[in-house]
């Protein structure tokens, strides 16, 4: 019997009505239904300071980056919808990544919460080309973490008129290409799955 895949489903930004969360809420229930354990986080509810070297010197691992190293190691792959920031990724998620990518212990393998997983990104975005810049930006944020980002990235543009008011996207061609992404996720995690 083949594993139940593990995915840690994320959105790069800490706004509460963020269009990026609902992009990913609905990736994630798509994930599911392909047969995955799924686990939404919100990254407002681990607020971690911007990293500093020295802060982590005086101080150590900030509780909250424990627990995400936890959370993130624990899965097999992230679904991650990020906004795009001018051209590129939010600030809270690089600074998520760059606590998660730091050592707690010295005996820790390095990128332990990264290393040889598999993501599916996206991005909502009010821009034409739905996030697109950002999306090549992350993807190699990614591979310098040692995680395989899938092929199908999904961007989806001119994002205030892109939802219904069940938080659902209204064209079927997006929706579909969406759970596409979503499906192969849990497809490729399951069978690399120790």
């Amino acid at each position: 019997m083949s594993k139940t895949p593990k995915i840690l489903a994320f959105a790069g930004s800490t706004r509460k009505d963020s269009w990026n969360k609902k992009l990913l809420k609905q990736a994630a229930e798509a994930a599911h239904g392909a047969g995955a354990e799924v686990t939404v986080i919100d990254l407002a509810d681990y607020p971690l300071p911007l990293y500093d070297g020295d802060l982590e010197t005086a101080q150590g691992m900030p509780e909250n980056a424990k627990k995400l190293q936890k959370l993130f190691a624990e899965h097999d792959g992230f679904l991650i919808a990020s906004p795009d920031y001018n051209g590129s990724y939010s600030g809270v998620l690089k600074n998520t990544v760059d606590w998660l990518s730091r050592k707690d212990k010295e005996n820790d393998p390095p990128l332990e919460p990264f290393k040889g997983k598999i993501a599916a990104i996206m991005s909502a975005s009010p821009g034409v080309f739905g996030g697109l810049r950002g999306l090549e930006k992350l993807h190699d944020l990614l591979d310098t973490l040692q995680v395989m980002v899938l092929p199908e990235v999904v961007a989806v543009g001119s994002i205030r008129d892109a939802f219904n008011e069940a938080g659902k996207l209204k064209d079927p061609k997006t929706a579909k290409t969406l759970e596409t992404a979503a499906t192969r996720l849990v497809t490729v995690a399951r069978k690399l799955a120790p």
